[in-house]
């Protein structure tokens, strides 16, 4: 004889059993409907979504901030770590990824100090590298390399500087960097170094290299592009040149000029020298004269400008 509790309990189980199925084929049939006809995309949005939600909630219990500080936190990481996020997966063969000096640091910023920038360099280009080896040699792939990889950071809005092109990436001595360096300057290639853009160390100023190209018969805008400037970047060196030479011709000394110009004595010396050794063409020997004429400056005939 059955109990009727017993009854009971067998009528509940089987009310659960059936909303159970009935729960279940819901899901699988939206789950099937959604599957169907959601982007790939969209989900892996909603998982990052998820991810950061978790992240947001175990910063606020750990480190006991607020809400505001834990996305604040969140928004940092992301902007530290975009480019390890970004290019999972899109890395070429011979690619990596490298972090490097910001642009905007100061030159009188330590390294340790400045904003870093995670950039993707190429170190070996396959076919293009093996062709440049084959016609010029290992040197010739060694000035093609310090190219790409200036200009490629500079590009993603780095600076690389001598010592990441000789120690971490080329494994090479930095006075052979420093001989690749010259031997590009003197075929009139300037490279985006940290050490040119800011006048640092012994590097060859950008600025007398922007002058050099001028006194040569550059045009304004195959200097910018030469030399990675904007063209009022470059017109300003060029007139801080004339004023130079202008304030020099005048009897000024050299402390004196680089106050008046805003120069260093330095970069006031090499301009001068600039002036004084450089072959320069016909018409930029006329742009100089008509510029000191009008300043009233007797022109003082030296090699490179006079007729």
């Amino acid at each position: 004889m059955v109990h009727h509790w017993q009854r009971s309990g067998e009528f509940k189980e089987s009310i659960a059993q059936a909303e159970f199925a009935r729960a279940f084929a819901f899901i699988y049939f939206m789950g099937g409907i959604m599957i169907n006809n959601t982007a790939l995309q969209k989900w892996s949005r909603l998982a990052q979504k998820n991810l950061d939600q978790q992240f947001v909630n175990t910063v606020i219990k750990g480190l006991q901030c607020s809400p505001f500080e834990a996305q604040a936190l969140l928004d940092a990481v992301y902007k530290v770590y975009a480019s390890y996020f970004e290019t999972s997966g899109t890395l070429k063969p011979g690619q990596f990824l490298f972090q490097v000096v910001a642009i905007n640091a100061a030159s009188n910023t330590p390294l340790a100090d400045c904003e870093q920038k995670t950039v993707v360099l190429t170190l070996d280009d396959g076919q293009e590298d093996l062709h440049v080896k084959r016609q010029q040699g290992v040197v010739g792939l060694r000035l093609h390399r310090i190219q790409r990889l200036a200009n490629e950071a500079f590009q993603q809005g780095g600076l690389l500087t001598v010592e990441d092109l000789a120690n971490r990436l080329l494994n090479c001595g930095e006075r052979t960097l420093c001989r690749d360096i010259q031997t590009l300057h003197s075929q009139g290639i300037s490279l985006p170094l940290r050490s040119t853009i800011k006048d640092m160390g012994r590097a060859i100023s950008h600025r007398c290299i922007i002058v050099e190209h001028w006194l040569r018969g550059y045009e304004y805008e195959q200097i910018a592009q030469a030399t990675h400037h904007s063209i009022p970047s470059v017109q300003n060196y060029i007139c801080k040149f004339k004023r130079v030479v202008a304030l020099a011709l005048q009897g000024f000394d050299i402390h004196s000029i680089g106050f008046l110009v805003k120069l260093s004595s330095v970069l006031v010396e090499q301009y001068y020298s600039l002036y004084q050794n450089t072959q320069a063409v016909s018409h930029r020997r006329k742009e100089l004269r008509s510029f000191l004429k009008k300043n009233s400056i007797p022109m003082v005939p030296e090699r490179g400008v006079h007729e």
